[in-house]
């Protein structure tokens, strides 16, 4: 629980049996208590002015002076702002209730919502008042700086929950028989050279790492593209970190080198292999490319090649993401990728508690962009769609079965 919501609920019991003497002395003692903050803290929580209660911390570190304080009758005193100025809090509150964003006349549709430009407007409109009144009457409505969230997800697919239950029951039963399954996905593409990464790392006091002012992609160093497959049973990761284009064959060709070098040894005698995908990007549930390369890859090493794709929308779910990408994400947090070889080293040396184990290679092929499967191609691939939902689920035979 967070400090303003102790204090506010220690107020609302006590503030009855206090007089005004006594309310200084404990919001003092409060905020004492905090530590750095704490006179912030419970000017919030508690509406009482920041000054008196660095009065209280004073009269509290000299008692003797205590008896000489004179305690008001009830009631007396300067009253409150929004006592003097009744309107005060409804002014406030239609400048930035939630219905007005969409009125095109609102004085503060297009701008900013800080408490100076409130300050200003309140001033504007006859209602003279402080940023620190503004501040504590906006609490007192139920207010908070809060920043976006990403929670819209689009429009959302009828069977999407039966999609997630479908996938859910195969890699379940699959795991049981210890059977390949993979979870695969692009990740953000990254800048390559001395351009700001986010985070934060701990150097030397005053001595960050100087990176570029300008994140203008280098002509010579380029992006680097990595492609992900992470084994659910075994939580490995393989990343390949691809130079050219983000195309179905890169996406194929990382897992036929994660079955070469890790699957096939993992999974002796294994005669099919499950991939999770998204329904868009390289491997997407539409991509002829992405199907005619699993032909060939299905072809090369004999495995019947399951696939499930997740609903549209919902690629955030994708176990890779939050298994894998997450923690190399929070492996070079503040570091700038300066090289290949830097991302490649960063990526291997990703791990986790829970044993997590990462292999990166760096694969400097060319893979040209908009190459047309043809439909003849198409009647090529042996290809079965799954009773339900033959678009995201289907099963991809080598041909010589």
């Amino acid at each position: 629980m967070d400090p303003v919501t102790v204090v506010r609920r220690k107020y609302r019991l006590l503030k009855r049996s206090l007089n005004e003497r006594t309310r200084r002395l404990w919001a003092a003692s409060e905020a004492e208590a905090l530590g750095y903050g704490g006179i912030a803290w419970v000017a919030q929580a508690t509406g009482i002015s920041r000054s008196t209660i660095m009065r209280g911390m004073g009269e509290a570190q000299q008692p003797s002076r205590m008896r000489e304080v004179r305690i008001r009758r009830a009631g007396g005193g300067r009253k409150r702002a929004t006592t003097l100025d009744p309107t005060l809090r409804t002014a406030l509150e239609s400048l930035v209730e939630p219905v007005t964003r969409g009125d095109p006349e609102s004085p503060l549709r297009w701008t900013c919502k800080s408490t100076r430009r409130l300050t200003a407007e309140l001033s504007a409109r006859g209602h003279p008042a402080s940023e620190w009144l503004v501040r504590q009457v906006l609490y007192e409505l139920g207010y908070s700086l809060q920043a976006n969230r990403k929670s819209r997800e689009g429009a959302k697919h009828p069977d999407r929950d039966a999609q997630f239950g479908h996938i859910n029951q195969i890699v379940t039963t699959r795991l049981r028989r210890r059977e390949p399954t993979i979870s695969v996905d692009t990740k953000k593409k990254e800048l390559v050279g001395d351009f700001k990464n986010g985070g934060r790392e701990w150097c030397p006091r005053g001595q960050p790492e100087r990176v570029r002012v300008h994140d203008f992609i280098d002509p010579a160093t380029g992006k680097a593209i990595p492609y992900g497959v992470y084994d659910v049973a075994c939580n490995t990761g393989w990343v390949s970190v691809g130079l050219d284009h983000d195309t179905a064959s890169f996406a194929v060709n990382t897992i036929r080198a994660w079955w070469k070098r890790l699957g096939s040894t993992a999974y002796p005698g294994a005669r099919s292999l499950l991939i999770v995908a998204d329904s868009g990007g390289s491997n997407g549930s539409r991509v002829r490319l992405w199907k005619w390369e699993l032909q060939q890859f299905a072809n090369d090493t004999g495995l019947t090649i399951r696939v499930s794709h997740l609903p549209p929308g919902t690629s955030k779910w994708n176990k890779i993401e939050h298994r894998l990408f997450s923690f190399i994400s929070q492996n070079w947090r503040g570091r700038p990728l300066l090289s290949h070889a830097t991302i490649v080293k960063l990526i291997a040396n990703t791990t986790t508690s829970t044993g997590l184990k990462v292999h990166c290679i760096l694969d400097s092929r060319l893979y040209p962009d908009q190459v047309k499967v043809s439909d003849e191609q198409m009647r090529l691939i042996h290809l079965a769609p799954n009773a339900f939902h033959g678009d995201w689920n289907y099963t991809i035979l080598p041909t010589h079965t």
